[in-house]
């Protein structure tokens, strides 16, 4: 005999929106206290919510925040990640301008992103849309979602903040590396596509300051080439030391100023460093990978943009045991007289944890804990989906 709780599953089938709406609405608190009753039948319910997730609005809203706290399940995650039609459904919703869930929609693919299967995504061509660019592949049209959300500039509804999250899990993959830095095919005269992420380093909003620093320190561990991302147009130099940067500055001597890219001196008193200290971290672990993975000329260009001028100005005003370290390993390296550099790589010999200071990877994608439109992140363990309701 099914349970109460089995038969409000069922609702979620029901022909009655209204039934439906008040199925989803109270299955919300079980998708994170009992996440197996979604398991039942051979996952029977996840294929409802999957199919509800074009349902109105109010339901949609709901099915969406149950599939982002269950999507931490690896079985579940396989369902949702490895069905193409779900996640044409996901793109075709997250691209309307009209999308009253989009940023949801963003939570939910940041979370697929935990599947290898979505590195797919990467070379997806689908159908153009109306006022995005007119590149076909999915990761050009997500990347203009992020950027115009950042000002409200596309859908009044939504920022896509959390794509940040799903760009640094890609990342992770050298066929994003190579897309990121390649100017598009489509319009070859256009700036490399990494160049639309470099004004998000100083973003008042946490999630995109966090998905893109990730981003770019697995972008420098990954390119064949990492010299190249110290040359203008697209050097990483000054978004990766603006937000290192305090507003005072006051050890810093006129000679020395005039070293800092242009972007970093003589900054106003409303300038903000960077507050997150896990942020910095993974900027001064960037820093290091441009470093060591250059060569010595590649350092002297690093000396002679003032990048130990800030680190040690940064140095001074922090505490924190893993800032201190990281601050020590690229002075170690840029200040070194050995040509070969130091090489870096996490304890597994590869890409580390973006958030613990490992290495690269994005640990932190889909860790996201929501009431309404309140969104807290939690660093405390690694490559783990936490739940939002």
């Amino acid at each position: 005999m099914p349970t109460e709780l089995e038969e409000l599953v069922e609702f979620l089938h029901h022909g009655n929106a209204q039934i439906r709406q008040i199925a989803a609405e109270n299955l919300i608190p079980y998708s994170m206290a009992q996440p197996n009753i979604f398991k039942t039948g051979q996952c029977n319910p996840v294929k409802d919510l999957k199919l509800l997730v074009r349902d109105y609005a109010p339901i949609s809203k709901n099915v969406l925040t149950i599939l982002i706290n269950i999507s931490s399940d690896q079985e579940v995650l396989k369902l949702l990640a490895e069905d193409d039609a779900f996640l044409e459904t996901l793109l075709g919703r997250v691209t309307s301008a009209k999308e009253p869930n989009a940023n949801e929609l963003c939570m939910l693919l940041a979370n697929l992103a935990k599947s290898p299967s979505i590195e797919r995504l990467i070379t997806l061509k689908r159908a153009k849309v109306p006022d995005l660019t007119p590149s076909p592949l999915a990761t050009s049209q997500l990347i203009e979602l992020f950027n115009r959300g950042a000002n409200g500039g596309y859908n009044k509804d939504a920022n896509y903040d959390y794509l940040a999250y799903l760009f640094a899990d890609l990342a992770k993959y050298p066929t994003f590396t190579t897309y990121l830095t390649t100017p598009p095919p489509h319009r070859p005269l256009d700036p490399i596509p990494l160049t639309h992420f470099l004004p998000h380093t100083t973003s008042p909003s946490p999630p995109r300051r966090l998905g893109t620093a990730s981003l770019l320190k697995n972008t420098t561990y990954l390119h064949p080439s990492p010299p190249s991302l110290l040359s203008p147009p697209h050097s990483l130099l000054p978004p990766l030391l603006l937000p290192l940067c305090s507003p005072t500055q006051i050890s810093i001597t006129e000679e020395e100023m005039e070293l800092l890219p242009s972007e970093c001196q003589y900054l106003t008193p409303d300038h903000i460093q960077e507050p997150d200290v896990e942020i910095v971290k993974i900027h001064l672990e960037t820093l290091l990978l441009l470093a060591s993975r250059g060569g010595g000329e590649e350092r002297r260009v690093m000396r002679g943009a003032g990048v130990y001028v800030v680190v040690r100005e940064l140095h001074l005003g922090w505490e924190d045991e893993g800032v201190r370290r990281g601050w020590e390993r690229l002075v170690e390296v840029l200040m070194g007289e050995e040509e070969g550099g130091v090489g870096v790589r996490d304890k597994n010999g590869g890409i580390g944890d973006m958030a613990s200071g490992d290495g690269g990877a994005s640990g932190e994608t889909g860790r996201m804990i929501m009431q309404q439109d309140v969104v807290e992140e939690d660093k405390d363990e690694d490559d783990e989906i936490v739940p939002i309701f």
